[in-house]
């Protein structure tokens, strides 16, 4: 196999992920994101990747949730895979970009209905009053939308995370990991590599 280091660095993730995806992780599209609001405060959650390649890492949101607010005003973030079984860790950082509608509505389409209607009902990050109001509005989405397709709200769309920075660590015996680092200065310009101590 070849070194991480004389790989692109899309091709090591798209390796890893198929690997993730086979070895018996329940969710291995999870992935922690990690964001800052205008004071610099960092919030950290998971989300799940919705899709992946040279243009970035995608996933989706209520651009209205504490994440999507924070995304809009200061559009960088930082993701981390960890598939624990593979003793495998991928962290991701860039400046972020909206998906554009064509991408969202047809993401949005292929979603299970309740998870559709999920998506009108949920204030996310808002105070939910009792533990039914989300029930309740749910109820409420599933008669307004009774019949036909449920369309994708306004306020709900993806998010790019286009990465300058992607670090490869592998677990190896006794603490002597790999971690390689591929860095570039804007979009187009080249991958460099390096290596660092774990």
């Amino acid at each position: 196999m070849a070194r991480i280091d004389d790989r692109d660095p899309y091709d090591v993730f798209a390796e890893w992920y198929a690997d993730a995806g086979s070895c018996g992780i329940k969710e291995p599209t999870a992935v922690a994101l990690a964001t800052a609001d205008s004071d610099g405060q960092p919030s950290l959650r998971m989300v799940l990747l919705k899709g992946y390649g040279p243009d970035g890492f995608v996933f989706y949101t209520n651009y209205e949730s504490r994440k999507g607010q924070e995304l809009l005003s200061n559009p960088k973030a930082a993701l981390c895979f960890h598939w624990m079984p593979l003793e495998r860790q991928v962290r991701v950082q860039g400046r972020v970009e909206q998906v554009t509608a064509a991408e969202a509505n047809a993401y949005f389409a292929s979603r299970h209905r309740d998870s559709q209607l999920g998506a009108w009902a949920s204030q996310q990050s808002r105070p939910m009053a009792t533990a039914y109001d989300l029930e309740k509005n749910v109820a409420k989405m599933a008669l307004k939308f009774n019949i036909g397709t449920v369309p994708r709200p306004p306020y709900w769309s993806g998010f790019r995370i286009v990465p300058h920075r992607i670090e490869f660590w592998a677990g190896k015996p006794f603490r002597l990991h790999e971690r390689v680092v591929f860095s570039r200065d804007g979009d187009e310009a080249p991958w460099t590599t390096e290596r660092l101590f774990p």
